[in-house]
């Protein structure tokens, strides 16, 4: 297929060549992948610079689609590449193998810097998803082994701190070895933060300084580049509303006496939280209609949303909804719903079903956030998403409503409902999502206010 860049992906590509090093936060849906290999391709074939290339990226993307683009595109065909997964035997073969790029997932990179050096003599790398690699995770300390051999190095995310500012260290000290942000977290935390939550002499978790967040985005502006979908795609109008239960009495009694108690003693279970990240995840589980008990049990607490999602399907009258769940005995009891309506449905989670969905062999597609990143194109099947029970993870919760909110969308309006539990930790996780605070220490704060 012939590429036709548009200008911002003209532009893109050549920041990426006339920077060696590139921080790329370019929003999803953007083709953040062809303009990557764009510029691979120009520095390796018609300005020379660039002789081997290492693309790290999460194993599904590593998989299928870096190859994908690769084969895609006529103007990518002098490329060569090895994608380096699978058994040690495969990827050890993967690696011996004469190509310009070496795409390998990011999980095997402890397993590639315990090669022979020979093999490792990449003088560009492409990370992509710069902002899976944080704090000093076994991933982060292998690349950084690699890292003083390179000569480009490009950092592809579109999300470069959904847990805020401190992320950025880790991410960027990647890219430049802590030229612009510091080497040392310390240093890194003492000139842009201070202590926030402490007990004695322990802090656990600090606090931007006033005019920190500015100061950080000057030292690292000249590295990097961000583009936004909305800014430079036509993109369908994006609709997002709250569809309120509201649970009954007994219902509200078990769910405040979970919070103020931190336990559930109920006849034959008992549900207890240990601490409050245990708690609000307990809580969570509450306001979507069940439970885990202390011996794994599902504890039935009540139906208001499945009732909610009852409704919201008939309403749909057919057409398609994609459904985002978080716990499994959330989409055990929403598959028993669907099979009681008899309505076909799927979960979204390998080849053949994201095929099915995107031609509307069924009604509602079932999908979990965790699995709804990266390389998954939904939006041909549908403009409707419904989250029965939310993530505090602003990651994936974009990221899910990217599946359908991205260019290729045939309809003008994708429409996102929330079903949520009145007067519960619900009502807390979207306020956060909202402020673009959506940190797991942001909600164990808010269930900490109400202890």
């Amino acid at each position: 297929m012939k590429f036709k860049p548009h200008d911002y992906q003209k532009y893109a590509a050549e920041y990426i060549m006339s920077h060696p090093i590139t921080a790329a936060i370019l929003d999803m849906g953007l083709g953040k992948t062809v303009i990557t290999l764009s510029a691979i391709d120009e520095l390796i074939h018609d300005r020379f610079e660039v002789r081997k290339v290492l693309v790290v990226a999460p194993l599904r993307v590593a998989r299928t689609t870096w190859p994908d683009e690769l084969k895609k595109w006529d103007h990518l065909s002098a490329l060569s590449y090895s994608v380096v997964i699978g058994t040690p035997a495969e990827r050890l073969s993967a690696l011996r193998a004469d190509a310009d790029i070496y795409i390998i997932n990011r999980e095997n990179l402890v397993w590639l810097m315990n090669q022979d050096r020979k093999y490792l003599n990449f003088d560009m790398a492409v990370l992509d998803e710069l902002s899976s690699f944080k704090a000093n995770s076994q991933r982060t300390k292998a690349f950084m082994k690699l890292r003083p051999r390179l000569k480009r190095v490009v950092g592809l995310t579109g999300t470069p701190s959904s847990n805020g500012l401190m992320d950025l260290f880790y991410e960027f000290r990647c890219l430049d070895m802590g030229e612009r942000l510091f080497r040392f977290i310390g240093q890194y935390r003492t000139t842009f933060f201070k202590p926030d939550r402490c007990n004695g002499n322990i802090v656990y978790s600090y606090k931007a300084l006033p005019g920190a967040e500015k100061a950080i985005y000057d030292r690292i502006g000249d590295i990097t580049i961000s583009m936004k979908a909305v800014d430079h795609l036509k993109m369908p109008e994006l609709i997002s509303t709250e569809y309120a239960v509201t649970l009954d009495e007994k219902e509200r009694q078990r769910y405040e006496d979970m919070k103020k108690d931190l336990i559930l003693a109920l006849p034959e279970h008992d549900i207890t939280a240990a601490n409050a990240a245990s708690l609000s995840n307990k809580l969570s589980q509450m306001a979507n209609g069940a439970v885990y008990a202390d011996d794994e049990s599902v504890v039935h607490i009540h139906d208001r949303k499945l009732d909610a999602l009852e409704d919201i399907i008939e309403s749909a009258n057919g057409r398609p909804i994609l459904v985002a769940y978080w716990y499994k005995h959330d989409v055990e009891r929403i598959t028993k719903l669907l099979e009681k309506l008899k309505v076909e449905y799927a979960r979204i989670s390998s080849p053949g079903s994201i095929e099915m969905w995107n031609k509307g062999e069924f009604a509602v597609g079932l999908i979990h956030p965790a699995s709804a990143g990266h390389g998954l194109n939904l939006q041909a099947g549908g403009n409707h998403l419904v989250w029965f029970g939310l993530t505090w993870s602003l990651e994936l919760y974009q990221q899910t409503n990217a599946r359908l909110f991205r260019q290729g969308q045939k309809s003008g309006t994708v429409v996102v409902q929330h079903i949520i539990a009145k007067d519960s930790i619900d009502e807390r996780v979207m306020k956060a999502l909202e402020k673009k605070d959506s940190t797991q220490t942001a909600l164990i704060d808010a269930v900490r206010a109400e202890l």
